[in-house]
């Protein structure tokens, strides 16, 4: 029997190794993963795809990360239920593995509504290294990409696909891109950069179907847009976002809503059984309730507080946001927290604009306390008040200099500064 197994091989798996091998050093550890290599960085394979790095250069931690914890992996086999009496994870090809603590680090799964033609040849998704490779294999077959959703990973995949000089329309059922991430003046400024790559961009839209060559109707030929409007294409990529992949805990006594609910221990309801990462709803400690934060920070810390509590030590999770930094199209950009608010005359709302060089700031306040931020080009401070947000500082004696360029601990009042600064050391 393995003392901790562990489900998935991504940021918070690796977060769950770290602590439980701080605190215990000989219980086994077994992680199943039904993907084949050992842990990569997935916000890297956009530039897997546009051929920038190989999987050496994506590893997020050495080859030897595995060896060195004493750690069992257990590749390309996939976990498909569990008996929660006997503790027991089974596989696909009818082995069981018996464990003493689980955690389920399972992510997110594509979301794909089901569309006609979607079972075509050069129909993907882009969640993994797998999908960047089996479009990377194509891509010299490939013109014309019709990109469903412009959200983190729709414009993840855009990018690449320019880099590739490939034509690419994307295609959002909202009335911007990363429209979750950016207010409305950010998603103009993003998309100005995409028209300058030449990427079409179709807003209040989505694709009805998905339509097959002339000479070979089992091959992607084009889309058929809700509107009516046709564009050709040898390649739909859907890239709509992922929702939390809780298939393994469906139909058991452990508690689902959108994702598997835990507490501040990263525990579910069920005794010795653990989640993290985009599977689970975490704190989020901006709007003070749980949900689905499917961010790489929130996961591998996730992780870790689950692996202290899993091995014995006590740990709460603090929480984690929306929070979000990327480099795409020539743009430097990080956001966080509420960024549009839905009743905006509730909220302060700071802003600071530098047209000649692209530099685009708000900072968004409630009762003196910082909610969120979007930062363009000049985003250098922006880690100090993320700072000031995760702690609910009251800011009303410096928010004046939240946006100015000289901005820092040497803007807050004397005593803060020094704690400010303390803390960040």
């Amino acid at each position: 029997m393995a003392k901790y197994v562990i489900v998935g091989n991504s940021a918070g798996a690796i977060g769950a190794v770290e602590a439980i091998r701080q605190v215990d050093k000989e219980g086994t550890i077994v992680i199943l993963s039904e993907e084949s290599y050992p842990v990569y960085s997935r916000p890297m394979i956009s530039e897997y795809l546009a051929g920038e790095v190989d999987l050496d250069q994506m590893l997020y931690r050495p080859r030897d990360f595995y060896a060195k914890n004493r750690v069992e992996t257990v590749l390309s086999r996939k976990a498909v239920s569990l008996d929660l009496t006997n503790k027991l994870v089974k596989l696909e090809d009818g082995s069981e593995i018996n464990w003493e603590k689980l955690l389920l680090a399972t992510g997110g799964v594509p979301f794909v509504p089901r569309t006609p033609g979607q079972e075509k040849e050069g129909v993907y998704t882009f969640t993994t290294l797998d999908d960047a490779q089996r479009i990377r294999e194509r891509v010299e077959y490939i013109q014309r990409v019709v990109v469903i959703g412009g959200g983190l990973i729709g414009m993840s995949v855009t990018e690449a696909l320019t880099k590739l000089k490939l034509k690419v329309t994307v295609v959002e059922l909202k009335d911007r891109v990363l429209n979750l991430m950016l207010d409305e003046e950010g998603s103009r400024r993003v998309e100005a950069a995409l028209a300058q790559r030449g990427v079409d961009i179709i807003v209040n839209n989505t694709v009805r179907e998905i339509v097959g060559r002339d000479d070979n109707p089992e091959v992607v030929g084009g889309v058929t847009l809700n509107d009516g409007r046709q564009i050709p294409c040898d390649a739909v990529i859907a890239a709509i976002g992922v929702v939390p992949r809780t298939e393994l805990a469906a139909g058991t006594e452990i508690k689902i809503n959108r994702g598997v609910a835990v507490d501040r221990h990263m525990a579910t309801n069920v005794p010795d059984v653990y989640a993290c990462g985009d599977v689970c709803e975490g704190f989020d400690f901006v709007l003070q309730t749980n949900r689905v934060v499917p961010i790489w920070p929130s996961a591998y810390m996730g992780g870790r507080v689950a692996g202290f509590n899993m091995a014995g030590r006590e740990a709460e999770f603090f929480g984690g946001t929306s929070m979000n930094a990327l480099k795409y199209f020539g743009l430097s950009i990080i956001s966080g927290g509420v960024v549009s608010p839905d009743a905006p005359q509730d909220y302060e709302i700071l802003t600071h604009v530098q047209p000649e060089n692209g530099v685009y700031k708000k900072v968004i306040l409630k009762d003196d306390v910082v909610m969120g931020l979007i930062f363009f080009e000049d985003i250098d401070k922006a880690g100090i008040v993320y700072g000031l947000m995760r702690d609910k500082i009251d800011v009303s004696a410096f928010k004046s200099k939240l946006l100015a360029e000289n901005f820092g601990f040497i803007s807050f009042p004397k005593e803060m500064g020094k704690q400010r600064l303390g803390a960040g050391r």
